[in-house]
């Protein structure tokens, strides 16, 4: 089964009597899922499990859900906030797929361009890989990336990141009072009950839906997470960033016509972030989260597009360091050229309300004044 169809099925947009039977079946597979995971997070609760503490503040940044909710802007927008502020911030992941030849993934790599100079560590063991950050990287703060339900790591501030437009997985914006199912039925890691041990909630993507319908996830947020500041984000592009790494002005993409490709976690929201800059989007290919293209895709995809009138490819960023990799330039030296340029969109994090109780939260986690954008409405 497709990401596609699979989404589709645990949404409800799928139907018929098979549709509806391997929705039972997932439901039954997440019932010992959900279990498994309040039992763990009870014995977090108890002291039952052992909570390491680093020796410095450690800011976690993570979610609910499976899937893009926009963690790496933000990751970068907080460790560039705490350098701005004077600390010594370290970023640490867990390394997920990382490329082969490369030693990091997709994400350390665009996190590289957006936050030169910020050291990352990226180890499966949290506690390991913020001893590393500590001792070899002269670090003296710490942002744990995804590191919401990864309760080992001790931390001074919990962000949970919260997408607007699918606030507990698929179909739920639509669906007044719905919680969300877990893995495998939904997209939930965890119930959404979980968003009480949350500090703050960062409620990405606001821009992408209406002000009733951010009224009301924002009520839902209250009520699941009573006395938690919820702060509204979105993600604003600020320039075109070529292959080379070199950054061009919004203006030449507004009117082109131009095909798109992605590897991420939410592609609507990319999509819509071509649709605010104005572009004719002639094709649109979206792949799976953490997708390698290779140069071969990239050509064809280009075609494809130059086929249908497009004058440039765009894509995100997160796909563009991957085009830049050992791997995939030396793959490119055996495969003709894409018949098209290719840029990224690098979009920030901005905060349509101020962001008064982030800035307090990092302040108060680090331990030293960190300074706020003191965004205002867009």
């Amino acid at each position: 089964m497709t990401e596609a169809a699979y989404l589709d099925l645990i949404a409800g947009r799928t139907r018929g009597p098979w549709a509806a039977a391997l929705r039972l079946g997932l439901l039954s597979a997440s019932l010992p899922y959900g279990l498994a995971v309040r039992t763990r997070n009870r014995a977090f609760d108890l002291g039952l499990k052992p909570v390491h503490r680093a020796g410095a503040p450690v800011i976690s940044v993570g979610n609910l859900t499976c899937g893009g909710t926009g963690k790496t802007p933000i990751v970068a927008d907080l460790c560039l906030r705490l350098q701005a502020g004077g600390r010594r911030p370290a970023a640490l992941s867990r390394g997920y797929r990382s490329l082969e030849g490369e030693g990091a993934n997709d994400e350390k790599l665009l996190l590289d361009a957006l936050m030169p100079g910020v050291p990352q560590v990226q180890n499966p063991d949290r506690v390991a890989g913020a001893k590393l950050a500590l001792q070899e990287h002269g670090a003296d703060c710490l942002v744990l990336d995804d590191g919401f339900q990864h309760r080992r790591l001790g931390r001074d501030l919990d962000v949970a990141l919260i997408d607007a437009t699918a606030p507990f997985g698929p179909g739920s914006l639509r669906r007044p009072g719905c919680r969300g199912r877990v893995l495998p039925a939904g997209l939930l890691r965890e119930s959404a009950a979980g968003l009480r041990r949350a500090d703050l909630i960062l409620l990405t993507r606001c821009d992408a839906i209406t002000a009733d319908e951010r009224a009301a996830v924002e009520s839902a947020l209250t009520e699941r997470a009573p006395g938690t500041p919820v702060v509204p984000v979105a993600f604003a592009p600020t320039a075109l960033i070529d292959v080379a790494g070199a950054a061009r002005s919004l203006d030449g993409a507004r009117g082109a016509r131009v095909g798109a490709f992605c590897g991420i976690g939410n592609p609507a929201g990319f999509r819509a972030t071509l649709e605010g800059l104005g572009v004719d989007v002639a094709t649109f290919e979206p792949r799976p989260d953490h997708h390698a293209h290779t140069p071969a895709d990239v050509a064809a995809i280009a075609q494809r597009a130059a086929d249908a009138g497009a004058t440039a490819l765009l894509c995100t960023e997160k796909d563009l360091v991957k085009l830049r990799t050992k791997t995939f330039a030396a793959a490119s030296s055996t495969n003709p050229e894409p018949p098209l340029p290719i840029f990224a969109v690098r979009i920030a994090a901005t905060y349509p309300q101020g962001d008064a109780a982030l800035t307090a939260a990092l302040t108060k986690a680090a331990g030293s004044p960190v300074g706020g954008t003191n965004e205002g409405a867009m």
